[in-house]
């Protein structure tokens, strides 16, 4: 028998906004800026007050010029949604800081030491942080620790995840994300779990630390599996995404969500409210 989750965006922020939330898109050119910016278009608790990208474009959309990132071209901003890489997410939180503004960031590929360096970010302004903003995935992590935590000893774990082909970095925040989820069901440190990171492969194996495969190929927009094995049972936990906008409507869920909070560093896990 199959079971459905339905997950409703609308139950985790409050009521419409008195004022609009001015916004601003890093990489607006990118695939996931340009999503974002579609959805504003539904949303109207929102408005672009700032677009930028990595080199000057002679381009306006809705009326705002895209511009490099500078304290000028950001400071009338409430918000900052980042969707770009960790050297340009640095360049932002730097600029929010000293602006005061807060700051989404679904950005992938940071190492433990950028990790610690948002987390320094965070004592200044408010910052939500998520490898993936979709609410099915976050669900996907909070059930990945529920499932790694009752187990136990006996049974081994693996990630496998697909994306396009344009997508750089591997394992994906996501996968990522699951296997902290992994660790946190275990009580251990996630570095130190981490195990072999394949790419492309058709089969890979369990280990005593989790192991990763990536795919990637066509225009996938993801699918990720966390898989338990005892050697006489297998258990599989996964998600499949068919419509990139499932992300923007998350990131823009959560820049509602995080201007009500004070300085700190925020997950989808927080605005869900999991325990």
């Amino acid at each position: 028998m199959d079971y459905y989750c339905f997950i409703s965006y609308d139950n985790f922020v409050p009521d419409l906004l008195m004022k609009k939330i001015n916004l601003g898109i890093t990489g607006c050119m990118g695939r996931m800026g340009q999503q974002i910016i579609k959805s504003v278009r539904n949303d109207k608790n929102f408005k672009i007050t700032a677009l930028t990208e990595n080199s000057v474009i002679n381009k306006k959309i809705y009326g705002v010029k895209i511009t490099k990132n500078t304290l000028e071209s950001l400071k009338n901003t409430n918000l900052i949604i980042d969707f770009t890489v960790p050297k340009c997410t640095f360049e932002i939180l730097k600029f929010a800081s000293i602006l005061k503004k807060r700051v989404v960031i679904g950005t992938t590929g940071f190492t433990k030491k950028d990790e610690d360096l948002i987390k320094k970010y965070s004592r200044k302004i408010p910052i939500l942080k998520a490898g993936n903003m979709s609410l099915g995935i976050n669900l996907l992590m909070y059930l990945t620790e529920i499932t790694s935590s009752s187990l136990g000893k006996n049974f081994l774990s693996k990630i496998f995840e697909m994306h396009h082909k344009h997508k750089k970095d591997y394992p994906s925040g996501t996968a990522l994300m699951l296997g902290q989820g992994i660790a946190r069901g275990k009580n251990k440190n996630f570095y130190g779990l981490i195990g072999k990171k394949y790419l492309n492969k058709k089969n890979f194996p369990y280990g005593n630390k989790i192991n990763f495969n990536s795919i990637r190929k066509g225009e996938i927009i993801g699918e990720h599996e966390v898989k338990f094995s005892s050697g006489k049972e297998i258990i599989t936990l996964n998600h499949e995404a068919f419509d990139r906008t499932l992300y923007s409507e998350g990131a823009l869920t959560a820049a509602k969500w995080l201007m009500n909070k004070k300085a700190g560093l925020y997950s989808m896990r927080d605005l869900m409210n999991f325990k």
